[in-house]
């Protein structure tokens, strides 16, 4: 009888599938949840490190993401080929997070057509940073499905791919590097400078996966040669390097025009528009959810299948 290694034994693909799985049928727990675990630690952290400077904030990022990246090493050393598919399948169900994303653009498409605004307002949050206070429906719309298209990418795409790549340190390290640039990497008098490495180095943990992400939209676009187009017209028009790679081809794979004025705490940004079609209303976000559905599945496939044919490298 042939006994399989651990690096033999092909745990990263299982794991991941089986991760996938989990999110699908369990999603994210409301309390306990092992990301918000990590927000808490890396809160009390920043308040012995902060300082309104950038090694600070260097030090901060080090701290926290090298904490990550060192727990998935250690489960990458478990010789044991169950323990570790078991390993690899728990990380990728507490970084990934498609099933909650979705289950929060359909209670915000069910809110606007019930023309709730203001389970909508006090809901949005949840999703994006926009101050939701003076939003109306139109506005809501907009920023569920532009929400929907980036964190296809970050809650999706690019977890499966760092997963695929590097197995279990890939995905903690990458899920801390987002849940610190979604905390301390943006523009704020606090963080301008604490939260630049956070800002910098989520730039380029996103980098491929945002243009992956692009691309598999356009794959399962109802028209692929609008959205190819839009993305190739509009996606570097957005202020992040990365984002605007999604929201393009949402914009073209779904026939609306994203972009336009965004408030952040207080703080306007005015913000090129991409795509030609109308802009969204609250039936474009159930028609956003499944495409984020169809992209996530599809993702999904092609990590499974990118960690198989990578597994004798594990």
């Amino acid at each position: 009888m042939r006994i399989w290694s651990a690096k033999s034994h092909p745990t990263r693909p299982l794991g991941i599938a089986l991760g996938v799985v989990l999110d699908a049928v369990v999603g994210d727990p409301r309390t306990a949840h092992p990301v918000a675990l990590f927000g808490r630690a890396a809160t009390r952290l920043e308040q012995a490190l902060y300082g309104d400077a950038r090694p600070n904030g260097v030090a901060h990022v080090v701290v926290c993401a090298g904490t990550a990246l060192g727990l998935g090493v250690l489960a990458e050393r478990v010789t044991n080929p169950v323990v570790r598919t078991a390993l690899t399948a728990v990380a990728t169900w507490a970084v990934l997070g498609g099933t909650t994303l979705a289950r929060e653009g359909a209670y915000l498409a069910e809110a606007l057509e019930d023309d709730d605004l203001t389970r909508a307002r006090a809901r949005l949050p949840h999703l994006c940073g926009r101050d939701p206070a003076r939003l109306e429906a139109p506005e809501i719309a907009r920023a569920t499905v532009e929400s929907l298209a980036e964190n296809a990418s970050d809650a999706v795409v690019a977890p499966l791919f760092w997963g695929a790549v590097a197995g279990v340190p890939g995905l903690l390290a990458y899920r801390a590097i987002n849940t610190l640039d979604a905390m301390i990497g943006h523009h704020s008098p606090r963080y301008e400078r604490f939260g630049w490495a956070a800002a910098r180095l989520d730039d380029v943990a996103n980098y491929l996966p945002a243009r992956l992400t692009g691309l598999i939209t356009v794959l399962v676009a109802p028209n692929r040669s609008r959205a190819l187009a839009v993305l190739r017209r509009d996606g570097h028009r957005h202020p992040s390097p990365n984002a605007g790679r999604c929201e393009a081809a949402f914009a073209g794979a779904l026939d609306l025009t994203l972009g336009g004025t965004n408030v952040y705490g207080g703080r306007t940004e005015h913000r090129p528009t991409m795509g030609d079609g109308p802009k969204p209303e609250a039936g474009d976000i159930r028609r956003a959810v499944r495409l984020t559905r169809a992209v996530s599945l599809t993702a999904a496939g092609l990590a499974v299948l990118a960690a198989w044919g990578l597994r004798r490298r594990g």
